[in-house]
């Protein structure tokens, strides 16, 4: 009737291990025993003698880190997104590119035809007509968004927050829609709100 409970730890597991476990455990979870926390504190506070255990360790956490980018990436979700990224200078210009449609995200596509063009020497002047309306409309189409852009940023934000926010736009603007990472919120055409 007294005695003891019997812990919910398993005498082979090391600190290591406890560590791990209760990491991974998310909100929710039970509350861990003393013994469990206490070995989970000493685990954390042993210093790595072995450089290869150290190096294991470094990689995994690196791993983790980088599978945190990559979800924030694909959900649009803020807070491990990588630094180039966060801000609402930076939200607004993803917003601001992907709301419309660019010359420049029809880049790649329309190179792969002109390379297709080359292929066939009759059509040398079809490969030339094409190439040639293909950097002017670019051209064209780049600078429409580097002055709307630069207007908005103006009129929305203090011009300290928005150093660097064109070049990710242009840079943004050349990737094609269905592969740039943080996936779009913006529909083509949506009116961007107000505040960001």
């Amino acid at each position: 009737m007294f005695r003891r409970r019997a812990s919910a730890q398993t005498p082979t597991e090391t600190a290591e291990e406890a560590l791990a476990r209760l990491e991974s455990e998310g909100k929710g979870r039970r509350t861990p025993s003393r013994r469990e926390a206490e070995s989970a504190r000493k685990a954390r506070l042993r210093p790595v003698r072995d450089r290869k255990e150290l190096a294991k360790r470094e990689r995994a956490r690196k791993v983790t880190e980088r599978q945190k980018v990559r979800a924030s990436l694909a959900s649009g979700d803020e807070k491990h997104l990588p630094r180039r990224d966060q801000g609402p200078v930076r939200r607004f210009a993803r917003d601001f590119v992907d709301c419309r449609r660019n010359a420049a995200q029809y880049l790649l596509p329309t190179l792969l035809v002109i390379l297709l063009l080359s292929l066939v020497p009759r059509l040398y002047g079809a490969q030339l007509l094409v190439w040639s309306l293909t950097i002017a409309l670019t051209t064209v189409d780049s600078i429409w968004l580097v002055v709307r852009l630069r207007r908005e940023l103006r009129r929305r934000f203090e011009p300290a927050q928005a150093k660097g926010a064109v070049a990710y736009a242009l840079l943004r603007s050349t990737q094609l829609r269905r592969l740039r990472l943080p996936k779009p919120r913006a529909k083509y055409g949506e009116p961007l709100p107000d505040r960001y």
